[in-house]
């Protein structure tokens, strides 16, 4: 009977991910075994600073790497969006994307709130100068971009100890993944979901990205199974474009990435100033030439391209000059 070794962090969310894909291996494989082998990462030793002041990339993966990389784990879940779209351990490799939750960010207002919301103007449900905790550079940076006069204060921890810090009153309004929340039961704690193009979400959010070593075929030949081909398409486009601007996973880089109708892919990104004065905006959209096959090398070549096209078209506004300064 085969065993697969799991890296995971210890943190809520985290341990979801990783049962939720151990029940995709036992969909497929169900004589294989589970074993879940803890982590602890940088990020989550140190859940006060500013994540940019740890280092910034890397710092929720690097621990699960290397537990696979010196064969103590077998494979590592990852936030695909905390997942370095350079290649910082050539003997992994990305061998699975799982179908993609949602990507979008949501308003979280305490328990008790009585705003009123209206979802066309999300952003009107917070009050001038109300008090925002996230700890995202993106986020931070849109909604200062389209609300100068809130106060955005860094939050870090658990989603249950970030909810309670809003209902205790230390924050008026709090900004998080939608994914989270309904992975762990928090659906009742939506406020008002923020959609394109009022925020663009993180690379890769609400997706999961699973290595393993690149040596180790029966694991890769496992995993390949797991995969849902168009969010492997969307999310390389994605990952190509913040590759091509060299920049972090936590950089002030917004993108939203979609097939719409048939075989249209449509891609829209933002990168802007931390302090959301100063911003660059690009699309791309053209017909997807193997729309039957996702997976091929035309289609995958085709979405590397589209990336790196609306990257380029970034750059030349001035978009590395923000980047450099965020």
């Amino acid at each position: 009977m085969k065993k697969i070794r799991i890296a995971t962090r210890g943190s809520q969310l985290a341990l979801w991910q990783a049962n939720h894909v151990a029940d995709l291996i036992r969909g497929i494989s169900p004589e294989t075994e589970i074993e879940l082998v803890d982590v602890t990462t940088i990020g989550d030793q140190d859940q006060s600073q500013p994540l940019r002041q740890l280092g910034g990339t890397g710092v929720f993966t690097r621990e699960g790497q290397r537990a696979v990389i010196d064969s103590q784990a077998d494979i590592a879940v990852h936030s695909l969006k905390d997942l370095p779209t350079v290649v910082v351990a050539p003997e992994l490799t990305l061998a699975c994307v799982p179908k993609r939750a949602s990507r979008w960010d949501a308003i979280v207002l305490p328990a008790d709130h009585s705003s009123k919301i209206d979802a066309d103007y999300p952003l009107d449900c917070l009050a001038e100068g109300a008090r925002i905790g996230s700890g995202s550079p993106r986020r931070q940076a849109q909604l200062l971009a389209a609300r100068p006069d809130l106060n955005l204060l860094e939050i870090r921890g658990n989603l249950n100890t970030r909810l309670k810090k809003l209902d205790e009153g230390q924050y008026d309004a709090l900004i998080l993944a939608v994914a989270g929340l309904e992975r762990l039961g928090w659906e009742n704690r939506l406020s008002v979901i923020l959609e394109s193009p009022v925020m663009l979400p993180a690379v890769g959010q609400g997706a999961l990205g699973i290595e393993c070593r690149v040596d180790d075929k029966a694991t890769r030949t496992l995993l390949a199974q797991l995969t849902d081909h168009e969010t492997q398409f969307t999310t390389l486009a994605e990952r190509t474009v913040l590759a091509r601007l060299q920049a972090g996973c936590h950089a002030p880089v917004g993108i939203n990435c979609c097939i719409d109708g048939n075989r249209l892919l449509v891609m829209l990104a933002i990168v802007l100033s931390p302090d959301g004065k100063q911003n660059f905006k690009a699309m791309v959209a053209a017909p997807i030439p193997d729309i039957s096959n996702l997976a091929s090398d035309q289609s995958q070549q085709f979405a590397i391209e589209m990336g790196e096209s609306l990257a380029d078209d970034l750059l030349r506004q001035g978009a590395d000059k923000l980047i450099a300064n965020s």
